[in-house]
């Protein structure tokens, strides 16, 4: 296809248009993401939300709001020929990490070369992400490939489970232990992003780069979520444990209920590592509260460094579905990039915005410098009939020079 193109035309990264939609459809099929049954479900669902919202989502993306970033992404076009899609979305509150949704580039394209132009106009054109994170499966060797090329790096690995419906029925027979399970509301967010903090090793929460703000829900958020759950039949109940001795969080669940019966339900857990025991009345408690919607399984994810939980499920006979990969990019790739120095040029105050000085420093009084001693030509001597003073806080006295009373004795 890009062989009847003339050599001269020069690829063009710009916004995704409307009349992009159709070649974005083609491109679903060629794509990264599409390699896994999860990720072509997945593909497919967000084409039929585009087609749908394009206009509103459009309209919504030229002034400040809530749903601003909601569909972020730009096209490789040659000579009118769509070669790629790349689609981005802020990962905080704060904006300061971006996540690369998906990737889908064309199968006869050079997609290590378009990819990589695709990667590097999202890192040049959104400067206020100073890091970079995406998910990818552990058998896709082209997306590996791509992305370690642009500079990203292995994270963390995901392992994701299907629990039966039928094991979800068995789950579902024992009483938790839970008493202190309460509902979320703004008014735990401190707590809950306490309990994300401890959850995670120090690299990993790094780059995520949440504060509590990432655990309220506005009102136009609630809103907008009422709104999605009503148009896709969905429903999501979100709960988590408090310790009154500790005064903490120790674990917090959410789950998707899928009302019309054609897709599993989809848990979302976090456990302090401290509280481990609470993986299986955690999950007797989802499976009691599934059991009033069409019989389903249960999706949920593990993390490589929550060995527990994989421990756990592997143990009560949940199923491997797919095995991803996070990696991440920092800024000092940007800038390392951006100013073609090597990384003992740059500076701690370009990579962490908050080491800059809030203002011009005011030298001190005290200097460390030696001063130069002055010739003894140059000190002055007091004369001979000139007093010494001393003074001090409460008195003023005059001191007369020792030569003075030598000659008033040499008088008497």
């Amino acid at each position: 296809m890009t062989s009847l193109l003339p050599r001269n035309l020069s690829v063009v990264i710009r916004p995704v248009h409307y009349r992009d939609l159709d070649g974005i459809e083609r491109l679903t099929q060629e794509s990264f993401i599409a390699m896994t049954p999860r990720g072509a479900s997945y593909a497919n669902r967000q084409m039929q939300w585009l087609r749908r919202w394009y206009g509103l989502l459009k309209f919504l993306s030229w002034f400040p709001n809530p749903l601003q970033y909601r569909f972020c992404a730009y096209v490789a076009e040659q000579g009118r020929i769509l070669l790629g899609m790349i689609q981005v979305s802020p990962f905080n509150r704060t904006r300061s990490t971006w996540r690369i949704d998906r990737v889908m580039l064309e199968r006869a394209a050079d997609k290590q070369g378009i990819g990589s132009q695709l990667l590097r106009y999202c890192f040049e054109s959104i400067l206020e992400a100073r890091t970079w994170v995406l998910e990818v499966n552990i058998n896709d060797v082209d997306a590996l490939a791509l992305y370690r090329q642009n500079g990203f790096q292995r994270l963390a690995e995901i392992t994701h489970w299907e629990i039966e419906p039928e094991l979800v029925a068995e789950l579902a027979q024992a009483e938790p232990d839970l008493p202190n399970l309460l509902p979320v509301s703004n008014a735990d967010a401190q707590l809950l992003y306490q309990l994300d903090t401890a959850s995670m090793p120090p690299l990993v929460r790094q780059v995520f780069d949440r504060n509590i703000r990432d655990f309220k829900t506005s009102l136009f958020g609630a809103l907008t979520d009422a709104v999605k759950q009503w148009l896709t039949k969905t429903e999501v109940v979100s709960g988590y444990v408090f310790e009154p001795q500790r005064k903490a969080a120790i674990g917090y669940f959410q789950v998707q209920l899928e009302r019309q019966g054609d897709a599993p339900h989809v848990a979302t857990l976090t456990v302090h590592p401290a509280y481990t025991w609470l993986y299986p009345e955690l999950l007797s408690q989802l499976a009691r509260i599934v059991q009033d919607f069409p019989q389903q399984g249960l999706r949920l994810a593990s993390l490589d460094y929550q060995p527990e939980r994989e421990e756990y499920l592997e143990r009560i006979g949940a199923k491997r579905t797919e095995h991803t990969l996070i990696m991440s990019r920092s800024v000092w790739h940007k800038l390392r990039e951006s100013k073609f120095v090597s990384l003992e040029g740059i500076q701690w105050t370009d990579v962490l915005q908050g080491l800059q000085p809030a203002r011009k420093p005011i030298p001190g009084g005290m200097s460390w410098a030696k001063t130069a001693q002055q010739p003894a030509s140059e000190i002055p001597v007091p004369a001979k009939s000139d007093p010494i003073a001393f003074k001090c806080n409460n008195c003023n006295m005059e001191a007369s020079c020792p030569n003075d009373s030598v000659d008033a004795q040499q008088e008497k």
